[in-house]
């Protein structure tokens, strides 16, 4: 395998946007175009069709028009136009839009679901995701709308086979931390959407930086299995007055928690009052785990499937069941409240069921 001069350079791990225009980086482009081992993908001319078609709605191209607009408009622009993104783990090599006009492009089936004031605001809000099994079709929707302009993604596992009945990756990838799946689909989808990465999941050490290292996260999405860091995330975002959402996967069971709207709310809406205040929650913790489960899930409102399912747990099943039919319908819920309460619209707090099975009846 060749690799050469500043090739070596660039961190295997990351993505990397290079411009042709900086000095160093179009070394390291030339270094990449001669290697035999990388994969070229240059479609700039399609990405060009593109951005011309939606920056002239009035006008309907034929097929040979929009080919000679593309070329002519290349040929204005010069080969320094656009990046190129180079991704290590698939050593590809790929030709893209600047920042401004890829976002343009990629965004523009958004228009008017989503107006571009609303996108604008959008690109300036933080969301943090804990948690990368329902967590994963959370930000992978997040990032397909661009519902924010930086996602903070904590897990600290690695996909198993028992995995892929819910969480969307490649046998190929068995082994790889679920933090890492995730940031290379993303990086793949949109080159230019900032994802900062917990591999380590979230934990007391890096929680305040979490929330808050460079601007603090607009929305936390909770989806991890921890019970003790279901409560210590919403006690810290209590106390920075972050909303918290949160999908359990049966019955389309949702958590909504407006702590900025309602910053003494109770964590859990109150659910959790019997067991004690808030910040002693975690006293004797063990004692209290099942308890405190019980009353998170309102055990009498689970479908009947997840209450059989809970009783086998450690007899014939090691875990909570999740379907990738409520997995990934639980992303799309998360993914629209999220955009809803980053925009300011009415959204309130409480626990809600969308139960197709009770709908459909």
């Amino acid at each position: 395998m060749k690799i050469i001069g500043s090739f070596e350079k660039l961190n295997p791990v990351l993505h990397h946007i290079l411009d042709p225009a900086d000095f160093q980086d179009e070394a390291t482009i030339s270094e990449l175009l001669e290697d035999p081992y990388v994969a070229v993908l240059d479609s700039m001319e399609s990405q060009v069709r593109d951005l011309i078609k939606l920056r002239n709605p009035r006008i309907t191209f034929n097929s040979q028009e929009l080919e000679q607009e593309a070329k002519d408009f290349l040929k204005k622009q010069g080969d320094g136009f656009g990046n190129w993104v180079f991704y290590p783990w698939k050593r590809a090599l790929v030709k893209v839009l600047p920042e401004k006009e890829f976002v343009e492009v990629r965004t523009v089936r958004n228009k008017f679901k989503i107006t571009q004031e609303e996108q604008d605001l959008l690109f300036t809000k933080k969301i943090g995701i804990v948690g990368l099994s329902v967590g994963q079709s959370v930000a992978l929707g997040l990032a397909m709308e661009r519902v924010c302009g930086e996602l903070r993604i904590a897990d600290f596992d690695h996909v198993e086979l028992g995995n892929l009945n819910r969480i969307r990756t490649s046998i190929c990838h068995i082994g790889l931390k679920k933090t890492e799946i995730v940031r290379r689909e993303i990086a793949e989808l949109d080159p230019y959407l900032k994802v900062s990465v917990f591999k380590e999941g979230l934990n007391e050490d890096n929680m305040e930086d979490f929330f808050t290292g460079e601007g603090k996260l607009d929305l936390l999405v909770e989806e991890c299995d921890s019970i003790q860091m279901k409560i210590r995330s919403r006690i810290k975002a209590k106390a920075l007055q972050t909303p918290v959402l949160m999908d359990t996967s049966d019955r389309g069971m949702l958590d909504i928690e407006r702590f900025d709207l309602e910053p003494d709310r109770p964590v859990f809406h109150g659910k959790l009052s019997g067991l004690g205040n808030e910040e002693g929650l975690l006293d004797g913790f063990a004692h209290k785990e099942k308890q405190v489960l019980g009353a998170i899930l309102d055990f009498d409102k689970l479908s009947p499937r997840a209450k059989s399912s809970i009783a086998e747990i450690g007899k014939s099943i090691t875990n909570w069941p999740q379907l990738a039919s409520s997995v990934i319908m639980g992303g799309g819920f998360c993914t629209h409240l999220a955009r809803e309460i980053l925009l300011g619209h009415q959204v309130n707090s409480g626990r809600f069921y969308v139960d197709l099975d009770e709908i459909l009846k």
